[in-house]
């Protein structure tokens, strides 16, 4: 780990919108919104898919321009994710809808194989090692 730095599991944690779709619709009372996850970034995924898209792309590489990113594993959630935050109420709701259907799970680690500048709205790849 880098000094003066602090990482769970990744230098890099991302999270899908269509993860996010996903748990709103598994849970609509509860408020799914990327900032209560803390991703250094939110991948946009086609509207309307099924399921987690990031828990497929383990041992892949996320190409963002020159960036490249191998993802390394699915990212357990705590209680953090239901502690109220701004205008985002508590909601102990949140982690019992990712351990109901996600094994606890919402985003995923990666780390940086080849780094460089990621602009809002670049476009991602994901590639095969």
């Amino acid at each position: 780990m880098p000094a003066e730095t602090f990482f769970d599991l990744g230098v890099i944690h991302f999270i899908t919108t269509g993860t996010l779709e996903n748990f709103r619709a598994l849970y609509p009372e509860g408020r799914f919104e990327s900032r209560r996850f803390r991703p250094n970034l939110v991948i946009e995924t086609a509207p309307g898919g099924n399921g987690f898209p990031e828990s497929e792309w383990t041992d892949k590489v996320l190409a963002i321009g020159e960036v490249r990113l191998k993802v390394t594993g699915a990212c357990s959630r705590c209680v953090m994710t239901t502690l109220g935050q701004g205008d985002l109420p508590k909601d102990a709701g949140i982690l019992k809808a990712a351990v109901r259907h996600n094994r606890a799970q919402a985003g995923a680690y990666a780390s940086v194989l080849h780094g460089g500048v990621v602009r809002k709205g670049d476009e991602v790849r994901i590639e095969t090692v």
